[in-house]
């Protein structure tokens, strides 16, 4: 037997070696699926199949580029560099550049990104004089996206009457007009957007026979990875490709089918049997991955699933620990108790920092979170998207924050005078940027005695910069009168920015509007909490910027926790795993109950979360969250109760019982079987949570700025412990530089910096 088969499984052995014929594999998580697929190719070369007669495609180029390096080891670098092996999109733009003539387009075509697209789509917009508001360029790119992702063509569109009439009730009766216009544009640029190299690619097959038959024949072997992520399109040309041969393997698991939202069906693996008949399965059902206790309890949750293929998978790891589940008394909470956790579990288990994954149902849940480990000092990276601070949306409104505060500030300035839309285009910005500067003025002076300024700008376009400026003359006065919520909330409803997020109705928009919700969440919670003379707008912004500084000199990016949304998860595994947010509504999401159906996904996409863990798996829930502005009763998820009670050990931290003191419940290392009892100390509330064992330091008031001198041991609420290496300024302008340990060099502003003196 050849060496590389020995170092798989009976089942891995059996679908690496199939002949010929359709084959699926169905791979549970863990199951070592990639080996899988890499090795099966190999043993297809080492028979004496021509590299060139395979296509092994894939849904990352991470998985394409790992499998291809796995090969090259084995079979050469000549052989492996032959195999016509990638992503879907890579791949077929590779058949349409040899095929373009046959679709009038040239070899040399353009690939629209999705900023393209919806760059597209807005000048078409603009063109046509429609509503801005009912005609939002995300919406209208997604719905295009998603009829081309459905083999729908403008002309398919015209004659479905059920998609007219959805678009004549939503007043978008004009939207197969811009679809033909955006098709029509794209061809006229020599473009393609990423859907087109799906739907080009099939009417290439379906139209042109003599090239159909050319793939087939070249194509001899097929191999699918992810075979449930894929859409109606990738269903139609993998069908059609395999069509001669039928020497089709595909690799995938229906339990971990997440992506209906962007169109995969789960039906194409379900069906496989029904395409091909005479097809083998294999069933991959050994987990290498994870402790049996996670294992089980992954299996206990799927079952409940009515659409699935049966399997069971085991593991012959050791049991390991009960799955935690705690119940906190809010989302803050929450953030708070996974931080000390990571914190404790780091220090009884030597582990990494890139050890520890939090997974959350929708990206506005990584707020508390951040801030969390950001006050403990735990370096973090948000996988698959932006810190929470970094969103468009977010700094969109910070920007108005910081006029609030600061009207002379000219990036926050140009980035929102015309956001949301009111009138005041780039070339008027153009020409107050020039007269500013020729005059060594800043805009905002500018604005405020345009009468005196002699610049070029029309009657209508002043009136609109003069009611602009009022409108931040009024946040001005009112940040400096109001707590930071009151002014926060009126500046978030006052400019429009509320409404225009909140009328968007697409997913991209409904996400951002949770966003900017949960920042308000955020300073209601900084007001509510911050002591007396420090909840101005002022206060919160000065916060936030320490918040987000990312000047980290001594730390590896790599060795960082991991912040992603359990669909970004997928595919990934880590030793210890927080999966945050269990409740009724956000896990499952609202819209789940609008179905079995997606009830089913919801229920697929917790068993992912779930078996993403090796070694430790931590749920958690709150019983209220701050949801639109309101503090909100929370019910638990019903997936909690459907896991198997005896792979679970329930806590509740209730105000009785609230120490945060996390090593009491997570921290516990495998020698530790003792059931948690919860200590009876007096309650720590989130206001004074961060003053846990504070009174053995020296709290510096702003009026005693002077007890700070060069050589002292300090203590920062972020940064640590650390030393006083200098002192400079007077005053309230005192500044101290210091040097904190696992941090490296900080200059601080004493009056804000709240730095404590340690004994």
């Amino acid at each position: 037997m050849e060496d590389y088969l020995q170092k798989l499984n009976p089942e891995q052995r059996n679908a690496v070696t199939h002949s010929t014929g359709p084959l699926m594999v169905i791979a549970g998580a863990g199951s070592g699926k990639t080996r899988v697929l890499t090795y099966r190719i190999v043993h297809l070369l080492k028979s004496g199949v021509s590299p060139h007669n395979i296509l092994s495609l894939t849904f990352t180029n991470k998985a394409s580029k790992e499998m291809r390096n796995r090969i090259e080891l084995m079979v050469g670098e000549s052989d492996a560099r032959s195999i016509w092996m990638g992503t879907f999109h890579s791949v077929f733009s590779k058949i349409l550049r040899f095929e373009a003539e046959k679709l009038n387009y040239p070899s040399n075509f353009t690939i629209y990104d999705t900023d393209d697209s919806k760059s597209l789509v807005r000048s078409i917009i603009k063109e046509l004089n429609l509503d801005k508001d009912i005609y939002k360029v995300g919406m209208i790119r997604n719905r295009i996206s998603s009829l081309k992702n459905n083999f729908i063509t403008p002309a398919g569109y015209n004659n479905k009457s059920e998609l007219n009439q959805q678009d004549k009730i939503a007043k978008r009766t004009e939207f197969g007009r811009i679809y033909q216009m955006y098709v029509q544009r794209c061809e006229k640029a020599s473009a393609m957007d990423f859907d087109d190299l799906l739907l080009k690619t099939y009417q290439l097959l379906e139209n042109h026979p003599d090239v159909l038959l050319k793939y087939q024949e070249k194509f001899k072997y097929l191999l699918i990875d992810e075979y449930q992520d894929t859409n109606h399109v990738q269903y139609l040309i993998i069908k059609k490709l395999a069509a001669l041969n039928e020497n089709i393997c595909i690799v995938g698991d229906d339990a971990q089918s997440i992506y209906a939202f962007r169109g995969a069906n789960i039906q194409n693996i379900l069906n496989f049997k029904v395409d091909y008949p005479n097809y083998k399965t294999y069933k991959l059902e050994q987990n290498y991955r994870s402790t049996s206790t996670i294992v089980e309890a992954a299996n206990s949750i799927i079952k409940q699933n009515e659409k699935q293929i049966e399997k069971n998978v085991w593991t012959s790891n050791t049991k390991g620990d009960k799955i935690i589940v705690v119940k906190t008394g809010s989302d803050n909470d929450e953030g708070r108790l996974v931080a000390n956790t990571i914190s404790d579990v780091q220090m009884r288990n030597q582990a990494h920092h890139k050890d520890f994954a939090i997974l959350y149902r929708t990206n506005a849940q990584s707020r508390s979170l951040e801030e969390s480990l950001r006050k403990r000092n735990i370096p973090y990276k948000i996988y698959g998207g932006l810190s929470f601070y970094q969103r468009k949306e977010i700094k969109d409104l910070l920007a108005y924050y910081r006029l609030a505060i600061n009207p002379n500030d000219e990036e926050a300035f140009k980035r929102i005078i015309n956001y949301p839309t009111r009138g005041i285009g780039s070339t008027t910005i153009q020409r107050l940027n020039v007269f500013a500067n020729k005059h060594n003025k800043t805009i905002w002076e500018i604005i405020n005695h345009l009468e005196e300024a002699e610049i070029n700008i029309n009657k209508g376009t002043q009136k609109k910069l003069k009611e602009f400026a009022l409108m931040i003359n009024n946040f001005i006065i009112n940040s400096k009168q109001k707590d930071a919520n009151a002014i926060a909330e009126e500046i978030a409803k006052q400019t429009g920015l509320f409404n225009n997020l909140y009328t968007d109705k697409s997913p991209e928009g409904v996400s951002r509007f949770e966003n900017i919700q949960e920042l308000l969440n955020g300073i209601k919670d900084f007001s509510e909490t911050a002591e007396q003379g420090v909840n101005k707008l002022s206060d919160f912004m000065e916060d936030v910027a320490l918040l987000t500084d990312q000047d980290k000199e001594t730390e590896d990016d790599f060795n960082k926790v991991t912040l992603m949304t359990v669909h970004a998860a997928k595919g990934l595994e880590f030793p210890y795993v927080f999966v945050v947010g269990l409740e009724e509504n956000l896990f499952p999401s609202m819209m789940s109950g609008e179905s079995q159906e997606n009830l089913e996904e919801e229920r697929r996409l917790f068993y992912v979360a779930i078996t993403r863990a090796k070694e430790r798996l931590f749920l958690s829930f709150a019983s209220t969250r701050f949801k639109w502005g309101q503090l909100t009763d929370c019910q638990p998820s019903r997936f909690i109760s459907e896991l198997d009670d005896k792979f679970l050990e329930k806590h509740e931290l209730t105000p009785k019982t609230k120490e945060y003191a996390s090593h009491k419940i997570y921290a516990k290392t495998k020698y530790k079987k003792k059931t948690y009892s919860p200590p009876t100390k007096k309650f720590v509330t989130p206001k004074n949570l961060t003053n846990i064992n504070r009174a053995k330091n020296i709290s510096i008031n702003e009026s005693d700025l002077s007890k700070i001198q060069n050589g002292m041991q300090v203590k920062h609420s972020r940064f640590g412990e650390g030393k006083v290496l200098s002192i400079s300024g007077e005053g309230s302008n005192r500044k101290a530089t210091v040097f904190f340990n696992g941090v490296g060099q900080k200059d601080l502003l004493l009056k804000f910096a709240k730095l404590e003196l340690k004994n």
